[in-house]
């Protein structure tokens, strides 16, 4: 068992959704290539998790996407 990171992780540019439990604060970072594969992650995810919309991650800058329906 080592020390824990100190620095946070830098993320890859692409579209990010963060999946919880439906009882749970914390949950993990799922990327993303494509628009449209995040929409196919959304509705499969969905069913039993609750799904958090985090946005397109472009050059270290999270920007806000529309999807209708979605927080």
């Amino acid at each position: 068992m080592g020390r824990p990171a100190t620095r946070p992780t830098k993320l890859r540019d692409g579209y990010y959704i963060e999946i919880c439990n439906k009882n749970q604060k914390n949950g993990i970072k799922i990327h993303r290539a494509t628009k449209q594969q995040l929409v196919h992650a959304i509705k499969e995810y969905e069913k039993n998790k609750k799904v958090i919309v985090l946005g397109k991650l472009k050059n270290g800058k999270m920007e806000k996407i529309d999807l209708p329906g979605y927080a």
